[in-house]
């Protein structure tokens, strides 16, 4: 008999994305959406389709992400973000793995990324995995304000299939997200104490640009390849602005 599924997800301003993520996620038994009090249409379309929305002010991603743990019924959870589509053979195997007996509490998903448009294959993106099945008797998320992980209390296999992520809207919409995960890297180091000198400034950044684009090959993705690796690079150097901001008092 088929493992009952609670999908869940964290939401702000996704009106785009909302029914064909849904209509991806139609396996599941039930769907929950912790919205961040979306200015769109996000809520409206979601509970159109069936979907629970919670309103939650966003504090940071494991807290957001962990209060959402909370709201499932059932104790397999996929955890996919509204610009990941899962296509129909990662739900049957989704369904596979979470109705058969098995050691594992969790899996990893593997990403195939699109940016502008196309397939990146480079650039660090061809290794992208993420935690999107588990157990919630056996899982939580870390508490890292950003780049959080799912903590497994077991054993974590892997998933053959991928799933599609269109993490490209537009530039500046991409941009605001590099702009948020800088906010809250720094916001987590100013909290450890680190203070940043002149390596944080000139170093890292240009070591993250070279290691995307050189090292990882990112090079062989054209100019996207390009663009990824200099915005990335730049989202370095943001957050130990902010982090320098921060000890001066500067808003």
């Amino acid at each position: 008999m088929k493992s009952k599924i609670t999908a869940l997800a964290i939401t702000l301003n996704e009106e785009e994305n909302v029914k064909q993520y849904v209509e991806s996620l139609s396996f599941a038994d039930e769907i929950i959406f912790i919205d961040s009090f979306s200015t769109d249409r996000t809520v409206e379309i979601a509970k159109s389709l069936g979907v629970t929305v919670l309103q939650r002010n966003f504090d940071n991603f494991s807290d957001q992400r962990n209060f959402a743990i909370s709201q499932a019924k059932n104790d397999w959870i996929v955890f996919f973000d509204l610009d990941e589509i899962v296509t129909p053979e990662l739900e049957a195997e989704i369904i596979s793995v979470t109705t058969s007996p098995s050691d594992c509490v969790a899996y990893y998903v593997k990403r195939n990324f699109y940016f502008l448009g196309k397939h990146i294959k480079y650039g660090g993106w061809q290794s992208d995995k993420a935690i999107r099945v588990f157990n919630k008797s056996f899982c939580q998320y870390n508490g890292n304000l950003v780049h959080e992980m799912v903590a497994a209390n077991g054993t974590v296999g892997f998933l053959k299939e991928r799933v599609n992520h269109f993490s490209y809207k537009n530039f500046d919409n991409y941009n605001n997200k590099l702009n948020l995960y800088s906010k809250l890297q720094a916001e987590s180091l100013y909290v450890k104490n680190k203070r940043p000198n002149a390596y944080h400034f000139f170093i890292r950044p240009k070591y993250r640009f070279f290691w995307q684009y050189i090292y990882r090959l990112g090079i062989l993705d054209g100019k996207e390849g390009f663009i990824l690796a200099y915005v990335h690079a730049f989202s370095v150097f943001k957050r130990y602005l902010q982090l320098w901001m921060m000890y001066r008092k500067i808003d």
